[in-house]
């Protein structure tokens, strides 16, 4: 009901008539009436006033998707108060990210929650701290153990992000120098999160067949859960590159043979079959990079170290399905939008010397398309498995993976239903990560909601246009704040911070 001229409104905002998916519970026509940052009343129809009515007959009401894996903590950190609006996230209807992922995650937690800086943000956030960045603070570049007093170093540091009120460790233990980490350096720290109620997110140390290989990754990831109890979180799950195609029910079974015993294990997907990463992780042995780039790029001078490598190279490029597998998303203009094997006859009609040109010029960012939608589909139907972007810059994945998933797995492929893509989108990842107040459309609960048009909900970016705004989406309410009216971004910035609400438990 609207606001009658001289009456003080009950509500903020109503949306009214819309097809709500509440989260975790079947779908109804009714009315949502917010009041603040809250939602005062989910239900049939509201009989209270409101300031603004939003019709939303024929919509999907639901609520703020939650991405746990993005890389979208530089845009939050930026001192440009536009960058802090994550409007590639907000387009979509995603009203909450986790950064801090594959063991990037600053130690310095209470900075990366900005405080004391007044900073508004477009979306809520809760961060991990990370093995990278604890190594590189710590040990450097090496490819060596810690020292007792470093590793004795790196628990108390934490120690200190768990209590500033970190989400849990993850780690990268595919990435170099978090690659030259043994597993008890890992369960050491992690220890240390368990005892803060955190949990283990880790991109595994294999998704392919590089070293120990995709299942016996798995395995690693739940063996450092059972040994330091906590829970366990496996980011974009995916079986990577042709000798894994064909693997994703054996991963299943690993993670549901844990989960029947006891064990937490859940885990995220992005919806694409091409990954991101740089072009060095997809191609370039461990060995070489340790010490960083200068000692790679000294290695490159080296006739005996570049033979090696070269052989390396051409077993990695394999893997990834060939040169026609790796599209440049990020380093040199002339080199975007190109293949290796668009970019190999100007190398002699090598691939590999192309890699290695290109790597001599800048770290540079690839699209690896080397997944089998058989696998994607396999992981998508698990209820454990959560919708993610792994949002970074060069991939569409940052502006339309949620997009994506609703256009391709829902509507096009039947995959999955719509309340699948919604429940895994909001109170799956809220449950299971114990964020209270998010995730559903209740009484009470922060007012994160999206509303969508189901049949224009769709994706506009592509891996040649990767910085299109996704279509359909008119309306985003953040913690209450009205920021996309009428499908059009308002400016407006209600994201917070979300420390771990435990933080303090043994602080």
């Amino acid at each position: 009901m609207a606001q009658s001229q001289g009456q003080a409104a009950d509500a903020d905002i109503l949306i009214a008539n819309g097809r709500i998916y509440p989260g975790g519970a079947e779908p109804f026509i009714g009315d949502i009436a917010v009041s603040g940052d809250r939602i005062v009343y989910v239900g049939p129809e509201y009989s209270g006033t409101a300031a603004r009515t939003i019709e939303a007959e024929g919509m999907v009401v639901a609520p703020g998707f939650i991405d746990t894996h993005t890389h979208v903590g530089d845009a939050l950190a930026s001192d440009i108060p536009a960058a802090r609006l994550v409007l590639p996230f907000v387009t979509q209807g995603v009203t909450t990210a986790f950064i801090g992922v594959d063991g990037g995650g600053d130690p310095d937690v209470s900075a990366v929650f900005g405080k004391d800086t007044g900073r508004d943000y477009g979306i809520n956030f809760a961060a991990y701290v990370g093995l990278g960045a604890l190594r590189s603070k710590v040990i450097g570049s090496e490819d060596r153990e810690p020292t007792a007093a470093e590793l004795a170093e790196m628990e108390s540091l934490t120690e200190q992000a768990m209590c500033e009120g970190a989400l849990g460790l993850s780690t990268g233990l595919f990435y170099a120098p978090q690659s030259f980490a043994e597993e008890g350096e890992v369960v050491a720290l992690a220890k240390v999160a368990a005892r803060h109620g955190g949990t283990y997110d880790s991109h595994i140390r294999d998704e392919s067949s590089y070293t120990v290989g995709l299942v016996g990754a798995v395995e690693e990831a739940l063996a450092i859960g059972r040994l330091a109890d906590i829970p366990v979180h496996i980011g974009h799950i995916k079986a990577l590159g042709v000798d894994v195609h064909g693997q994703a029910d054996e991963v299943i079974a690993a993670v549901e043979q844990a989960q029947a015993a006891g064990q937490v294990v859940h885990a995220d997907q992005y919806p694409w079959s091409a990954s991101g990463t740089g072009l060095s992780s997809a191609l370039l042995p461990r060995w070489a990079q340790d010490g960083g780039r200068e000692a790679t790029l000294a290695r490159f001078d080296d006739p005996e170290q570049m033979a090696r490598i070269r052989v390396e190279m051409s077993e990695n490029l394999r893997r990834r399905g060939g040169p026609e597998s790796l599209l440049i998303t990020r380093g040199p203009a002339d080199l975007l939008g190109k293949t290796l094997a668009d970019l190999a006859p100007a190398a002699g009609g090598d691939p590999i010397q192309a890699a290695i040109d290109a790597l001599r010029r800048s770290e540079t960012g690839v699209a690896s398309f080397n997944q089998t939608e058989s696998d994607i589909a396999a992981f998508m139907k698990k209820p454990w498995v959560m919708t993610s972007s792994d949002a970074s810059a060069g991939h569409p994945r940052y502006y339309a993976s949620y997009a994506r998933k609703y256009d391709t797995y829902v509507k096009d492929r039947k995959v999955l239903t719509l309340r699948q893509f919604i429940d895994q989108s909001s109170v799956v990842p809220a449950a299971a990560f114990k964020l209270e107040g998010r995730g559903s459309l209740v009484e009470g609960a922060y007012a994160d909601v999206v509303v969508f048009d189901p049949e224009a909900y769709a994706p506009r970016a592509n891996f040649l246009e990767a910085r299109l705004f996704t279509q359909g989406v008119q309306t985003v309410l953040v913690n209450g704040t009205l920021e996309m009216d009428d499908g059009i971004p308002t400016g407006r910035a209600g994201g917070r911070p979300l420390p771990r609400t435990s933080a303090r438990d043994g602080c």
